[in-house]
């Protein structure tokens, strides 16, 4: 036996706690020297985020723009007379069944979805993704029947299933961690618009007649046909990876590189195009108690968030307006949610926080509700959905850039994101019937549950931020350095002692 190792064998529990600082130390200068480095190279990395920006965020807002109207603009079909020609009833619960049904498949395929995303390539899977979808929505016009709208619902899930985590999983490929969710909220903006964009053009769709189809048709027929050719040009122009990025130079990708691994704080030494699937990041990511916390958080937020952006126009018609008003009327609601996803995520990522942002957005969606619960004036209620959309929507961003900030490295953060949208996603199965025609035109049913949930995501929040603030005192105390006595202490992604989770 090696007389070195012999003593270390037998050395006292003081010299253990002495190599935990000594490895300590010498990671904190490797990263101080990086960080040293990372201002000598402050320009390169303007110009690459300007690349990124330029190259890649555009196709993820047009990919979350079609994906939400092509989901929701059943609700504008509905009051553009799709019950009616299908013989579907207006009384029950047929409607939110054909509502409900699309997130049976969208939550079954998300973890898989993720986990393929690296090895088929995300430049060639998202755009098969959202050309497969625009199919489906395109076809979904040609429907006759209450059966075949409810295939064609359990399609546009499955191929849209993958695309939120997808798109997550994918910035984070490119972005360091506290630029995340600036770019997350420029892609997610997308949301509100789409209900916006989706109002205005379904009010005018919404009057064609020919061929035989009348009004609703022709909603699935042009915004079907729009993505399906969006989808087409997704493929020759998004990058699989920093490396393969064409509109790169050879200095710019290894720096690309190079940054992602500082941006770590040394929690691992992989490259995000050597890293390979282990069981170990999928362990990581489900022990992780963040993890749990962004989907308990994401549920209940999802509540309202689904439900508003499927009914907004029934919620608006129920104001005794005549469907081509109701339809326009949805749009400054939504216009006002994309105006502050914008402004909150370039805040967000300021001040590095994201906690007190969803904070803020529930408070004004709970004072939304109790707008449109406590008021019979319409004046009143219409601004209700404003504070509702400006307090909901931006709540989703914050929270994917939270999840993605505090969890590393990539293939932990795949299995965690999808994870957390597969649990979060559950909500859509109260979301869907909570707003219900027999309650027409007060909703006090939907209202209600909407508002339980905001009060549930309010407390859940504040008691992350407090969960996240603990464990990064705990590692200011050094109370973790005995993490880098293990074997794999390389590997040890966001439980690295260095690691600190972002608020």
């Amino acid at each position: 036996m090696n007389p070195e190792n012999e003593k270390d064998k037998h050395s006292p529990a003081t010299d253990t706690g002495a190599t935990a600082t000594t490895k300590i130390d010498v990671a904190y200068k490797e990263n101080l020297l990086d960080a040293e480095q990372c201002d000598e190279n402050a320009e390169i990395d303007k110009r690459l985020n300007r690349k990124f920006d330029l190259h890649i965020l555009p196709w993820l807002f047009g990919i979350w723009l079609f994906s939400f109207i092509d989901r929701s603009n059943i609700g504008n079909a509905k009051i553009a007379g799709l019950p009616e020609d299908l013989g579907i009833a207006t009384t029950g619960t047929a409607f939110n069944l054909v509502l409900l049904v699309f997130y049976i498949p969208y939550i079954l395929v998300d973890i898989p979805s993720n986990l393929i995303l690296k090895r088929v390539r995300a430049g060639i899977f998202l755009p098969s993704l959202i050309t497969a979808w625009g199919l489906v929505c395109t076809f979904m016009g040609f429907t006759k029947s209450y059966a075949g709208l409810i295939v064609c619902r359990l399609l546009l899930g499955m191929f849209e299933g993958g695309i939120l985590g997808g798109v997550i999983i994918y910035l984070a490929m490119f972005y360091r961690r506290h630029q995340m969710l600036y770019r997350s909220g420029l892609f997610y903006c997308a949301a509100p618009l789409s209900g916006a964009f989706g109002g205005l053009l379904a009010s005018a769709l919404g009057q064609v007649t020919y061929g035989g189809y009348n009004r609703w048709p022709w909603i699935f027929f042009i915004e079907g046909a729009i993505t399906v050719i969006f989808g087409i040009a997704c493929f020759f122009f998004m990058p699989d990876t920093p490396a393969l990025a064409k509109f790169l130079t050879d200095e710019e990708k290894i720096w690309a590189l190079r940054r992602m691994r500082l941006d770590a704080s040394g929690s691992t030494s992989i490259d995000v195009d050597e890293e390979k699937l282990d069981w170990r990041w999928a362990k990581m990511a489900l022990k992780a108690p963040q993890t749990y916390f962004c989907a308990a958080i994401w549920f209940f937020l999802l509540v309202p968030l689904y439900s508003f952006s499927l009914f907004l126009p029934s919620i608006i018609r129920g104001m005794k307006y005549t469907s081509t008003t109701a339809q326009l009327f949805t749009v400054p609601p939504n216009m006002t949610g994309f105006l502050v996803v914008i402004l909150t995520a370039h805040f967000s990522d300021k001040v590095k926080q994201r906690g007190v942002f969803i904070i803020g957005g529930t408070v004004l969606g709970i004072c939304g509700y109790i707008m449109l619960l406590a008021s019979d004036a319409n004046a009143v209620k219409y601004a209700g959905t404003f504070l509702i959309a400006a307090g909901v929507f931006q709540g989703s961003p914050m929270l994917m850039g939270w999840l993605a900030n505090n969890l590393s490295p990539h293939y932990v953060r795949a299995v965690g994101v999808g994870v957390v949208i597969s649990l979060a996603n559950c909500s859509a199965f109260i979301g869907t019937f909570i707003y219900i025609d027999r309650d027409s035109p007060k909703y006090v049913l939907g209202h209600s549950i909407s508002l339980g949930a905001l009060v549930m995501t309010l407390i859940l929040t504040c008691a992350q931020i407090a969960y996240l603030r603990w464990e990064n005192k705990k590692r200011e105390r050094g109370e973790r350095d005995d993490r880098l006595l293990q074997d794999d202490a390389h590997l040890l992604g966001d439980r690295h002692p260095l690691f600190r989770y972002t608020l």
